[in-house]
């Protein structure tokens, strides 16, 4: 089962109904709106379709009422909880130190390896830049976002 799947399963155990639509305009990724979400069936893999899907998933588990103007401060927080949600889902720090574990050595590697799309990375590493700082230390390994990511493995002393 590929990670689409295994997030369209997912949704079918949360009784979230998940359809694919050619939206007329190429802006519109997806919609979540009360216990459905709409992805983009134009989008040209299921990585990206992925992606789409753990974000509209976040606003299912974040989200509340209505939150297309985002001019509101309000609406901006739960449009980045959502995200967050979906890349905590598809990435997160442990799958940094997977990647780590798996020799990824640049950005294509990690992406590829995790499964997403490039650009989900890149916008995860900054969400997680934000939120950690520089760096963030998870068990035995420190992760650092800046200059660039880099896992490094914390030798203890016996």
């Amino acid at each position: 089962m590929n990670d689409l799947e295994k997030l369209e399963q997912k949704a079918y155990e949360e009784n979230i109904e998940v359809d694919y639509i050619d939206f007329k305009s190429e802006n519109i990724l997806g919609l979540y709106y009360d216990g459905t979400i709409a992805v983009n069936s134009t989008l040209p893999n299921t990585i990206l379709k992925a992606d789409v899907l753990a974000e509209e998933m976040g606003h299912y588990y974040t989200s509340s009422g209505n939150i297309i103007d985002n001019q509101k401060i309000s609406n901006q927080k739960q449009e980045r909880t959502a995200r967050l949600w979906g890349y905590n889902k598809r990435i997160g720090l442990e799958g940094l130190i997977d990647a780590f574990k798996a020799h990824c050595e640049s950005m294509y590697d990690i992406a590829e390896h995790l499964n997403v799309s490039e650009n989900a990375l890149k916008e995860a590493l900054e969400y997680y830049r934000q939120i950690y700082g520089t760096g963030v230390m998870i068990d035995n390994y420190m992760i650092q976002f800046e200059p660039y990511i880099q896992v490094h493995t914390l030798m203890t002393v016996k």
